[in-house]
């Protein structure tokens, strides 16, 4: 990846008294794929719109390869889209779906085009078929095909596989991510699921009320979280009670780095749940509450006085963590954000 191949240049848009973008700024690498992150209502798909041309802006610019496209109409910014619904014509095949784009552009060799994508998304034996004789995924890779065939400068997915049943949006965010990665076209994928976007994205942008709180690699999105929006939005995490002093926070006898440097005193610490270790151990004072398999992992609640922890264990450990249980609890000194509207 080299070079900006989109800046999003102080994008404001309003909705009444609702700011859906607030003065947002965002760029994106050559070659890179972003998510954007967020709850219902935090701007991600409005800015996904403003810089396809669906929607306009109040204020701001969209630039992309440099060249300054906010007054470009949808048609006119080489964005290729696919969206929740699949959004393919019923009366066409496959393969003249895909074909669609490329005939309106007055692209040379239509059918090879199409039937190249086709393969490239795995359904180079489905170009036959129609919309009703193809599964929700079968459908999708044909939408992602079509707007690959046409070479676009950016790729736009809004929400492209929360239609689909879970194992299915797996599968599929993998074959999404190899064929980004294959291509090597610029993507802004947009989605409310955090695991999609950890899975997929070079970079994680989580949003609220129309503005970033963090972009970055999504590991240093989960373990090193920005704010305590995005430690709360991005994973489970637990609130421990604790004292802040310099760059550390003293938590359950366990010293923590701290993301951010807070003032010295008493503070909420947010700890992630697989960053608890839980001994048994008949002097530990604490004690397993509940226990929940999940899997490869598990889930175990313990009361350590009056304060509640939750931990992720290997579920090969769960035998000995029955309700009742006396436990000892230690933390890993990994860095923690700090709740400060509960300090």
């Amino acid at each position: 990846m080299s070079g900006v191949a989109v800046h999003l240049e102080g994008l404001r848009r309003t909705f009444g008294s609702v700011h859906a973008l607030d003065n947002l700024d965002l760029e994106i690498a050559a070659g890179e794929l972003i998510a954007l992150l967020g709850p219902s209502g935090c701007g991600k798909t409005t800015a996904l719109r403003v810089l396809a041309g669906l929607e306009d802006a109040d204020a701001g610019r969209v630039l992309v390869g440099g060249k300054d496209v906010t007054a470009l109409p949808a048609n006119r910014r080489d964005m290729g889209m696919v969206f929740q619904a699949y959004s393919l014509f019923p009366h066409l095949t496959a393969v003249e779906n895909v074909e669609f784009g490329l005939k309106l552009r007055g692209r040379r060799k239509v059918p090879g085009r199409a039937a190249e994508m086709l393969e490239l998304v795995g359904l180079s034996s489905h170009g036959s078929r129609y919309p009703h004789q193809m599964s929700g995924g079968q459908q999708q890779r044909v939408a992602l095909a079509r707007a690959l065939a046409i070479e676009p400068a950016v790729l736009l997915l809004d929400e492209p596989l929360s239609a689909l049943d879970a194992k299915v949006r797996v599968q599929l965010r993998e074959e999404i991510k190899r064929i980004q990665t294959e291509v090597g076209t610029t993507t802004l994928f947009v989605t409310h699921d955090q695991e999609e976007a950890l899975a997929v994205a070079d970079r994680v942008g989580v949003m609220k009320a129309g503005r970033l709180e963090q972009l970055a690699p999504p590991a240093d999105v989960y373990q090193q979280p920005a704010s305590a929006f995005v430690a709360d939005f991005v994973g489970l995490s637990n609130r421990l009670p604790g004292i802040v002093s310099g760059p550390i926070i003293s938590v359950l006898g366990t010293e923590l780095p701290l993301v951010t440097p807070a003032a010295a005193g008493s503070a909420t610490a947010l700890v992630r749940p697989e960053a608890v270790h839980v001994t048994p151990d008949p002097e530990g004072g604490a004690s397993v509450l509940t226990s929940s398999f999940l899997g490869s992992t598990s889930r175990v609640t313990v009361t350590v006085g009056e304060t509640l922890v939750v931990a992720q264990v290997a579920s090969s450990l769960l035998p000995s963590l029955t309700p009742g249980t006396p436990v000892r609890v230690t933390l890993q000194p990994v860095p923690v954000a700090l709740d400060l509207s509960l300090s």
